[in-house]
């Protein structure tokens, strides 16, 4: 299983949220794999930043370098995971029939609280897709501001830290949800 995280840039947002996803399920769900792309063209390092922020929590992202979106990524995704309404959008643009599996990080977290825990033998696919049910590409221009994990870019160092700790409490409570421990 690959669960793909997507920002704009790639430089904070998904790469903290995909490897805080991996170090949670370390030792529940080893072969599920985390990655992370942006909107914008790859290549650039992690800032400083995120990079601090990140070592603090015992996780090493100074050999991160960003990777652009392709619509190859989405498809090879079993689970799509946006910080922001655009980076949803732009991934079903990619792959359009990606809706089911696509959803912004806060969106995902709040349905699947909703409908609990995956239960023992039942597919992850299956709980994915029931987490989706009901949505229609409508929703993908609806916009509540509290669906969106904010950008700490540019931003002061405690922007970053905030951000890191929320992605944190996500990806804890997403893996719980998904790989609830037994």
């Amino acid at each position: 299983m690959q669960v793909l995280f997507v920002c704009t840039a790639n430089l904070c947002r998904s790469p903290m949220a995909a490897a805080l996803l991996a170090v949670r399920l370390a030792d529940r769900a080893p072969d599920v794999a985390t990655v992370s792309a942006g909107l914008l063209p790859g290549g650039a390092p992690a800032p400083a930043e995120v990079v601090e922020v990140m070592a603090a929590r015992g996780i090493d992202l100074s050999g991160h370098r960003s990777t652009a979106l392709t619509g190859a990524a989405v498809r090879a995704a079993d689970l799509v995971v946006g910080m922001g309404r655009r980076h949803v959008q732009e991934a079903v643009l990619l792959d359009p029939d990606g809706l089911p599996r696509t959803f912004r990080m806060r969106e995902l977290v709040r349905r699947g609280r909703a409908l609990g825990p995956r239960p023992p033998g039942r597919p992850t696919a299956d709980w994915i897709d029931e987490v989706g049910r009901g949505r229609t590409r409508d929703d993908l221009v609806r916009h509540g501001p509290d669906e969106d994990v904010a950008d700490p870019f540019g931003g002061p160092p405690e922007g970053y830290r905030a951000t890191a700790d929320e992605l944190d409490l996500l990806a804890g409570t997403l893996a719980d949800l998904l790989w609830p421990r037994r």
